[in-house]
Formats: structure tokens, C-alpha cells, sequence
């Protein structure tokens, strides 16, 4: 929460290195984990890139080369080692890719207007050997939960940590233009933050569960989608009170609000909401007393 009040850029590109270290602790062979765990300490940084361009990543005729992309792939320079889906699917594969060659990667391809700093884009794997990936698991072991939409309380949690960074900006300039004493200004933005408070303990409470080793798969889902959808939210909420509080000048080409509202507003356009809703529902209000969930 912390970095992504920082800096919601950097905590992307940190929660992509964290994902591939826990897919690769999970999946991977014991002589990859030592190799991985070397070369991280010799400044490699890793990342998960799943969304496929067009045409999408395979392993091409043959299955001896890959070939097609990944859209939206964070950190284009910055980071050394990919783990991408490769055949997508019900039998999707993790491979450990290197993606150092800076001729396949187009930043170009990032036309968002925000988030930037990630230095994400296209980046084209056509003609990589398969036999220089380093294949994690089976098929369909990266669909496997509580590990895969389980872990969506990390995102919750940059988007709440977020989320709070933009309101203590705003206050900050509110401040600075001597207009943060007017009731209305405190009672519009402290009403979003009690509800910013209010994700913070659930991300907490999603990100404890995922580590309860008694807690049912279901438990941890359920309980990691209400953090997402619910830190979203509070964030919209917060993107729309900064507007209303600072007024045009968070508009400008240098409002560094407004650079944070873009980024967050981004961010937070992650795939499938209703489809996350739906699957939380039935778990929490599927069958008697389950509503209760991980805070029982």
C-alpha cells in the first residue's frame, strides 16, 4: 500500500517481480529456484506478462520456436526475465522468458494516458527458441487457486495504497492555496478517506487469509475479489473528490494530481469486473452463515 501511495508505477512493476517469484517458488523445478534466486541477487527483475497481442504467444509450428506477442508488458528495459502465457487456455503453460532484446519491444504501443513510468508495450517473441524458456508447472497450473485470482489483493492493495497518496496530494495543495480549512473541502475529502481506512483492513484481511494454510480456496477467492472491487471503488470516489476539491488546476499538463488520477485510472480498468462479483457472491452468499467468510 505504501509504494503504491508512492508510486503507483513502480509498485506495478515491483507486483509483477513479486508474482514471478511466488509462480516460480510454486511451480518451478528446484534447480530453476537456485538459478532465479542468483541471478536476482545480481540485479535481475522480473515480471509476468499475460496478456497476449495479436497474434497471440504459442509455440508456434513444430513447437520448436515461439511465436507472436505480449500487449501491455510492463517495464520494457527494466525488466530482465518474463513469465508469460504461452498457448492460452484452459492448458495455458508458464515459460521463464529472457526479454533483454530491446529490438523486440515496442513502447510505442502504449497510447494510455496513464502510468507511463511503467514503460509498457509491445514486446514480440516470433522466432525465440522454445528451447530457451524455462517451463513452469504443467498445463493449467497457472488457473490453479487460491494462487491465481487469489492474489488479487496485491492489486487491491496498490489501488487503496493509491488511492490514499492522491488524497494527501490534493490536501497537500489544498493547503498550499490556504483552502483546506473550508468544511466542505474536509467533509467531502474525510469522507472518502474513512472508506480508504476501510480497504485498507480489508486488503490487510485478504492478504493474511491467502497465508492461513486452514482456509478453504474459496475463502481466500472470495475474500481477494471483494478487496479488488471495493478498492476500486473508494478510489473512484477519491479520483472524483480531488476533482471536485481542487477544481481546474488539477487539470493542468503539471498537476501532480492529476498525473496520479490519470495512473490510477488506468489501473484500475483491470479485466472481467462483473464476472469477479458474480464469483465472490457465490461463494459468500451461496449456502448459510458463509457470508461470515475469513472473519470468522
Amino acid at each position: 500500500m505504501r509504494v503504491g501511495a508512492a508510486n503507483l508505477s513502480m509498485g506495478r512493476l515491483l507486483e509483477g517481480h513479486i508474482n514471478a517469484v511466488q509462480l516460480i517458488d510454486l511451480y518451478g523445478a528446484s534447480p530453476l529456484k537456485s538459478a532465479v534466486r542468483h541471478q536476482i541477487l545480481n540485479g535481475a527483475f522480473l515480471g509476468v506478462w499475460g496478456a497476449d497481442g495479436e497474434p497471440p504467444l504459442t509455440t508456434g509450428p513444430g513447437d520448436t520456436q515461439l511465436s507472436g506477442g505480449k500487449c501491455f508488458a510492463s517495464g520494457l528495459g527494466a525488466v530482465t526475465h518474463a513469465i508469460v502465457t504461452v498457448n492460452s487456455g484452459p492448458q495455458v503453460r508458464l515459460a521463464l522468458v529472457e526479454v533483454s532484446d530491446t529490438q523486440r519491444a515496442d513502447a510505442s504501443a502504449w497510447d494510455m494516458l496513464g502510468m507511463k513510468a511503467t514503460a509498457s508495450g509491445r514486446y514480440d517473441f516470433t522466432g525465440v527458441p522454445v528451447s530457451s524458456c524455462e517451463w513452469l508447472g504443467g498445463p493449467g497450473d497457472y488457473l490453479k487457486e487460491p494462487y491465481f485470482v487469489g492474489g488479487v489483493w496485491r492489486i487491491a492493495a496498490l489501488q487503496i495504497g493509491a488511492a490514499a497518496g492522491l488524497l494527501d496530494c490534493a490536501a497537500a495543495r489544498l493547503r498550499a492555496m490556504d483552502r483546506m480549512q473550508a468544511e466542505a473541502q474536509k467533509a467531502r475529502l474525510m469522507s472518502v478517506l474513512t472508506r480508504v481506512w476501510a480497504g485498507m483492513a480489508l486488503v490487510e484481511r485478504a492478504a493474511v487469509a491467502a497465508s492461513e494454510p486452514d482456509r478453504s480456496a474459496d475463502q481466500i477467492v472470495s475474500t481477494s475479489i471483494s478487496a479488488r472491487l471495493f478498492t476500486e471503488e473508494v478510489a473512484l470516489d477519491a479520483i472524483r473528490a480531488v476533482e471536485q476539491s481542487l477544481g481546474l488546476v488539477h487539470f493542468t499538463g503539471t498537476s501532480e494530481t492529476g498525473r496520479r488520477a490519470r495512473d490510477l485510472s488506468v489501473y484500475l480498468r483491470q479485466a472481467a469486473r462483473d464476472a469477479f462479483l458474480q464469483r465472490a457472491a457465490e461463494v459468500a452468499l451461496g449456502q448459510d452463515a458463509a457470508l461470515w467468510g475469513v472473519f470468522e
